[in-house]
C-alpha cells in the first residue's frame, strides 16, 4: 500500500509543476504574438490548468475506469468552485466585471444543462456526444476570440509584462510546453492507475475517488492560479480561470474521454434506492455553480458569504462521499 500511496502523491507532484510549466510556456508565447491578456486568461490558462483533468480522464476512459473518467470531471467542478473559489471569494472578497464572465457562464450552463439531461435519461454517453462536446470547445475558443477582437477594452494593459516576456528566447517557451505535458501525462498516469489501487485496497467505488482524492489533485492547478491571483490582488481574474476551467470539464475533459471510450453514468453508490450521482453530484455542481456566478453577474460584486457558504458545502458534500 506505501508504493502506490507515494506514486499518487508524486503523481500530484507532476501534475503541479506541469501544469505551471505550461501555462508558464503559454503564457509567454501568447505575449509573444501579442494575444490580450484577459483572452490569455480566458482560454490558453485554463487550458493549462485543466490539462491534469483532460489526460487523467482520456487515461481513465481508455482503460475502461468509467467512474473515475465520469467523477473526475465533476468532481473538479466542485472542487474548484466550491473550495478553490471559495477560499479566494471568502479571504478576499471584491467587485469583478460582468461583462467578462457572460459568456464561459452561459457556455457552462447550457453545457451542463444538456451533460445532467443525458445522465438523468439517457444514463449513457455516447461517442457522438462526445465529438459534438469537443466541437462546442471549439466554437467557445473561437467566439472568446472574436469576443476580445469586438471589445479590446476588456484587454488588460500588458506594456511591461509583454516586453518582459519577449526576452525569453522561444526555444525556452517551447520547451516549458513540451516538457510541461509530458509532467502532466506522467503525473496523470500515476494518479489514475496509484488511485485505482488505493480504492480497490480501500473498497471505495472508483466514482468516489474520482469526485473528491483525484479530482482534488488534478485541481491543484487552478489552485495555485488561485492563490497567486489573490496574493496579486486579482481575484477577479481568478474567478474567470475558474469559470473556463469548469466549462472545459464538461466540453473537453468529459467530450475527450466520451470521446475515445463512450460510458454508462456510475450506479456504484445510491441514495434512497436512487443513483447518488444523478440526485446528489449533478445537483451540488449546479448549485455551487449559481451560487458563485449568478449573484456576481447581477451585482458586479464577490461577497464573503459566498465564499463561506460554498466551503461549508464542500465539506459537507467530501464527508458524504466517504460515510454514506
Amino acid at each position: 500500500m506505501l508504493v502506490p500511496v507515494l506514486l499518487f502523491l508524486a503523481g500530484f507532484a507532476l501534475l503541479i509543476k506541469g501544469g505551471d510549466w505550461f501555462v508558464d510556456g503559454a503564457v509567454g508565447i501568447a505575449h509573444r504574438f501579442h494575444l490580450p491578456e484577459l483572452l490569455i486568461g480566458a482560454t490558453i490558462v485554463s487550458i493549462g490548468t485543466t490539462l491534469p483533468e483532460v489526460m487523467v480522464s482520456a487515461q481513465a476512459a481508455a482503460e475502461g475506469n468509467a467512474g473515475i473518467s465520469y467523477g473526475n470531471a465533476i468532481g473538479s467542478i466542485i472542487c474548484n468552485t466550491s473550495l478553490i473559489a471559495a477560499l479566494t471569494v471568502a479571504i478576499r472578497p471584491g467587485k469583478v466585471d460582468p461583462k467578462s464572465f457572460r459568456l464561459p457562464t452561459a457556455f457552462f450552463f447550457a453545457a451542463a444543462l444538456s451533460y445532467a439531461a443525458v445522465a438523468w435519461t439517457l444514463g449513457k454517453f455516447e461517442r457522438w456526444m462526445g465529438i459534438v462536446y469537443l466541437c462546442v470547445f471549439v466554437g467557445y475558443m473561437i467566439l472568446s476570440t472574436v469576443q476580445m477582437k469586438k471589445h479590446p477594452e476588456l484587454a488588460a494593459e500588458e506594456g511591461e509584462e509583454e516586453s518582459k516576456n519577449g526576452e525569453t528566447p522561444l526555444w525556452k517557451e517551447l520547451a516549458l510546453l513540451v516538457v510541461g505535458a509530458a509532467a502532466i501525462a506522467l503525473g496523470a498516469r500515476f494518479l489514475v492507475d496509484n488511485g485505482t489501487l488505493i480504492a480497490a485496497a480501500l473498497g471505495v467505488p472508483d466514482s468516489v475517488i474520482g469526485l473528491t482524492m483525484v479530482a482534488l489533485g488534478t485541481s491543484l492547478p487552478e489552485l495555485i492560479t488561485a492563490i497567486t491571483s489573490l496574493i496579486k490582488g486579482h481575484g477577479a481574474l481568478s474567478l474567470g480561470n475558474i469559470i473556463g476551467a469548469n466549462l472545459f470539464n464538461i466540453i473537453l475533459v468529459s467530450g475527450m474521454a466520451i470521446t475515445i471510450a463512450p460510458f454508462a453514468v456510475p450506479a456504484e453508490k445510491t441514495i434512497a434506492g436512487f443513483n447518488s450521482s444523478l440526485v446528489v453530484d449533478l445537483p451540488v455542481m449546479f448549485a455551487v455553480m449559481a451560487i458563485l456566478c449568478l449573484p456576481t453577474l447581477k451585482s458586479g460584486k464577490l461577497r464573503r458569504i459566498q465564499g463561506v457558504l460554498l466551503l461549508a458545502i464542500y465539506a459537507a458534500f467530501t464527508v458524504y462521499q466517504f460515510v454514506s
